[in-house]
């Protein structure tokens, strides 16, 4: 990310107005762009509660017939108007075939989520390979934890943000103390400088740089969830080593191993989802481990919990997620700067 970008984004906000004849806050302009928006049709495809639905509405001062404002997708999005048709499929399968839901149907359970992991993969510019969709996303980040955080007496820390989301600090914590040593040593905690509200990416990679051999794992979320930032992930990478691991609240989770951890770093834990899909039903007992991530999983994922996600995905595939952060940038970062 180029952090000279919310600039121009905020002059080009200044030239509309100007062009309008008001004030860069103006609904007039957020009219405007909202008008110019090459993905304004996407809206059609989520459902958007109305005022009167939501607690505390004042219908004294809001029309409660209009659809909300949200600004609470980075807790949960909203829902895409396909979720009620793909759960009410699942609902008839089982009514109909009960187990054999297992292996027949539009998304047979005992490997939904594979079917799905393509799409998945799109969004994060990985290989399918790379990627599983599994549990949930603390399950995760210990399960991954176990496996690449080996500390040693000189390298032994963990750097994250000092802001970072609970799941993920806790899940460091806990990590640290599991190996007997103490998170006060072992967690390096980044916070942006004196009168700055984000994290310069220059300073994250001096961190890394001047205590590099001290630090085991580094350990970003793509975007800070508290101030909204996006994270320059490739240069950080460049630097230190990094999974995505992700999830709304209560939501399947995703993870990624690069492949070039395919044969050499192995599960912790292990569960019956790890096994090779080809023999997983012959009941062995004798483990033949998926290579990479896929030797991660643990159970089968809920199909409740894989339509939601499927809808989902397919909403964001339906146009390039370049155009989606272009849109993002100019909507919220340049209004923002005002």
């Amino acid at each position: 990310l180029n952090f000279n970008l919310p600039l121009e984004l905020v002059e080009t906000v200044k030239r509309v107005s100007d062009s309008l004849g008001c004030s860069p806050t103006s609904a007039e302009v957020a009219a405007y762009f909202d008008k110019h928006d090459k993905l304004r049709h996407f809206r059609e495809e989520f459902l958007v509660p109305k005022i009167t639905e939501l607690p505390p509405s004042d219908l004294s001062l809001v029309n409660g017939a209009k659809d909300c404002i949200y600004f609470s997708g980075n807790s949960l999005g909203l829902q895409p108007k396909n979720v009620k048709k793909y759960l009410e499929e699942e609902l008839d399968t089982w009514a109909k075939i009960a187990i054999h839901g297992h292996t027949m149907g539009a998304r047979p359970w005992a490997w939904a989520e594979n079917n799905i992991e393509e799409l998945m993969a799109k969004v994060v510019g990985a290989k399918t390979e790379e990627v599983a969709l599994m549990n949930g996303l603390t399950v995760n980040l210990h399960l991954l934890l176990l496996s690449f955080y080996k500390p040693t007496k000189t390298r032994h820390k963990i750097l994250l943000e000092d802001k970072a989301f609970p799941s993920d600090h806790y899940a460091v914590e806990s990590q640290i103390r599991l190996r007997g040593l103490d998170p006060k040593d072992s967690m390096l905690l980044l916070s942006p400088k004196p009168g700055e509200e984000t994290l310069k990416t220059e300073d994250i990679l001096e961190v890394i740089e001047k205590q590099g051999d001290s630090i085991a794992v580094v350990m970003f979320s793509g975007v800070q969830y508290y101030t909204g930032q996006l994270f320059d992930m490739a240069c950080i990478t460049e630097a230190g080593q990094r999974k995505y691991i992700n999830s709304g609240a209560g939501g399947l989770a995703g993870a990624f191993i690069h492949e070039k951890h395919k044969h050499t770093i192995k599960p912790t834990l292990m569960g019956w989802w790890g096994h090779d899909l080809k023999s997983r039903f012959q009941m062995t007992n004798v483990m033949e481990l998926q290579p990479g991530v896929s030797g991660f999983r643990l159970s089968n994922q809920p199909i409740l919990l894989v339509c939601p996600l499927q809808a989902s995905l397919e909403v964001l595939l339906l146009d390039m997620l370049i155009n989606l952060n272009e849109t993002y940038f100019i909507s919220l970062l340049g209004f923002k700067d005002y």
